[in-house]
Formats: C-alpha cells, sequence, structure tokens
C-alpha cells in the first residue's frame, strides 16, 4: 500500500504543479460561458418562451424571476457537463508525458504489482478532477445564490455533488483506457482539442438533444458524460421547477413541466426510450466498472518490463 500512495502522491504533485494544465482543463467550460453570453441565452430563452406560449393562459402565471433562474441554471448545468469531461481527460496527462519521456520503463521496473502502478494514475487523476469540478459547482451556486437564490434544499445540493464526483470519476475511467495508446502529448493534446469542440454538443450544451433525431440522440447517449449531465439538470432544476409548479397551481394537470422536461432533455433517451434516473446512473456506473477492468488489462499488455 506504501507503494501505492507513494506513486499516487508523486503523479499528484505532477499534475498540481502543472498551472497551465489546470487552466487548460477548464478552458471548454470557459468557451460554454462566452457563448451563452453571446448566442445561446437567447437560444434557450425562445426554446423556453416557446413552451410557454404553448401553455396559453398559464405563462401569466409562471414568474419572470423563475424563468431567469431556469435559464441561468442551464447555463451552469452546461459548464458543469462540459467540465465533467474537459477535467478529467487533462488530469490522465501524466500518464501520457511519463510513457513520452520513457519513465515507464523506470516505474514499470520496480516491484510494484501492475494494478497498482495503473490505479495510482487513475487515482491521482481522479481526486484532482474531483476536486476541479467539484470547486466549479460550488462556484457557480454561490453565484446564483448572489443573484437572488437558487431554490435548492440541501438534500440536492448534497446529491448534485456526488453525481459530480461520480460524473468525473467515471469520466476518467473511461479516458484512461484511451490514454493507454497515445505515444506522445502532441497525439493527447490534438484528440483533447476534437473532444473539447465536441463535448459540449454530445452533452447538449449548445443545443438541447430533444432537437436532435432518434439515431443521434441515441449515440450522444452512449457517452457517461451525458446520462450524468441529465441527472445533474434533474437536481438543479428541481426547485425552480417545483416553483413554477406551484404558481401554475395544477390548472393543466402538469402537462406544462412535462413539455419543459422533454424539450430541455430532463431524461436520457436511447432507441426511443426515455431512461429513469437510476438507470442512466447504473448506465454511468456500469461503464465505469469495464472500464477500470480493460485499463487494468491494457496496461498489462502494453506496458511490460524493460
Amino acid at each position: 500500500m506504501k507503494k501505492f500512495m507513494g506513486l499516487t502522491k508523486r503523479n499528484l504533485l505532477i499534475y498540481f504543479k502543472d498551472k497551465p494544465a489546470i487552466l487548460f482543463s477548464l478552458l471548454t467550460s470557459l468557451i460554454v460561458l462566452v457563448l451563452y453570453l453571446l448566442f445561446l441565452k437567447g437560444t434557450f430563452e425562445d426554446a423556453f418562451n416557446s413552451a410557454v406560449e404553448d401553455a396559453g393562459n398559464l405563462s401569466l402565471l409562471i414568474k419572470s424571476e423563475d424563468v431567469s433562474l431556469f435559464v441561468k441554471i442551464t447555463l451552469l448545468v452546461g459548464m458543469m457537463g462540459t467540465a465533467m469531461i474537459t477535467v478529467p481527460y487533462s488530469c490522465l496527462t501524466t500518464i501520457v508525458k511519463d510513457r513520452e519521456n520513457r519513465i515507464d520503463y523506470d516505474i514499470s521496473a520496480t516491484p510494484v504489482k501492475r494494478w497498482q502502478i495503473i490505479l495510482s494514475y487513475f487515482t491521482a487523476a481522479s481526486v484532482p478532477a474531483c476536486i476541479m469540478t467539484g470547486l466549479l459547482l460550488t462556484i457557480g451556486l454561490v453565484v446564483l445564490s448572489l443573484g437572488g437564490g437558487m431554490k435548492l434544499d440541501a438534500e440536492n445540493i448534497l446529491k448534485t455533488y456526488g453525481i459530480v464526483v461520480l460524473g468525473s470519476v467515471s469520466a476518467t475511467a473511461l479516458f484512461m483506457t484511451l490514454m493507454l495508446f497515445f505515444k506522445s502529448s502532441q497525439s493527447a493534446s490534438a484528440f483533447f482539442g476534437m473532444l473539447s469542440a465536441a463535448a459540449g454538443f454530445v452533452i447538449g450544451a449548445f443545443i438541447p438533444l430533444s432537437q436532435f433525431s432518434e439515431e443521434v440522440q441515441t449515440f450522444c447517449n452512449l457517452f457517461p458524460a451525458t446520462h450524468v449531465t441529465v441527472a445533474v439538470r434533474n437536481t438543479l432544476m428541481s426547485g425552480v421547477l417545483n416553483s413554477m409548479e406551484s404558481s401554475i397551481g395544477g390548472r393543466d394537470q402538469g402537462l406544462f413541466i412535462k413539455a419543459i422536461k422533454e424539450i430541455f432533455s430532463f431524461n436520457a433517451r436511447m432507441l426511443g426510450n426515455d431512461l429513469k434516473m437510476s438507470e442512466s446512473i447504473f448506465y454511468v456506473m456500469l461503464v465505469m466498472v469495464i472500464s477500470c477492468i480493460v485499463m487494468v488489462f491494457v496496461y498489462s499488455k502494453t506496458y511490460r518490463r524493460k
């Protein structure tokens, strides 16, 4: 265990000493923020207002502050969704750098068992990924509170943190298997560029996934990050949706809230079926376990003792 902890500490120190890497890991989330301020705010407001108009006279009952809070939380969900993709990936670059610099030869020559070596990389990447995404969520919640309140109880806030941790760890496990095949930092960086560009679309940060075809929705929901984003959306939006439903007072038998959930993808949709929250969480955990098994197997075959 001491050897495992020693390797994990070494990998953690390498990551936290690389300040530019930490900054770039949050770059995609910052891009989402800029796009929101310039373009996306109007897009999501139009989509919401369209649903309000379809509600007829009920639209007069919905508070303007609830609409504003809904759009702000949509931004936060998009930022968290992209961060739970790009941050874990960036935290894994240490293993590629070690291979590029032949440091993995020295590590492989030690008496440390193979599964301990790969899990030390995994643990050292998961910890900062959880810290960074958790910090981003905290900042977002504080900003929402300063802007007039979140309408969230402590239970849903804790659930959100738990989901963010699960999302960060699962993404780290999934990307770890991919990182084992990169032989240079350049190739890993090139893939990161493509990943950053696609992340916002895959999780629905730019356009709600409900606007796409069934085939595209199924493809996007193959990625655990999309399920995690849906789960975060449900927990963070619960308070404002309850407020809207309370304002309507049951006059529409819940049809308005149902329409909002369909438009903004409150359920992961695969093969034409909506998955329950519990099913999405199970899917994420299943992919995470399989990824951990694969990473140990691949590492033992790819990184041989010299």
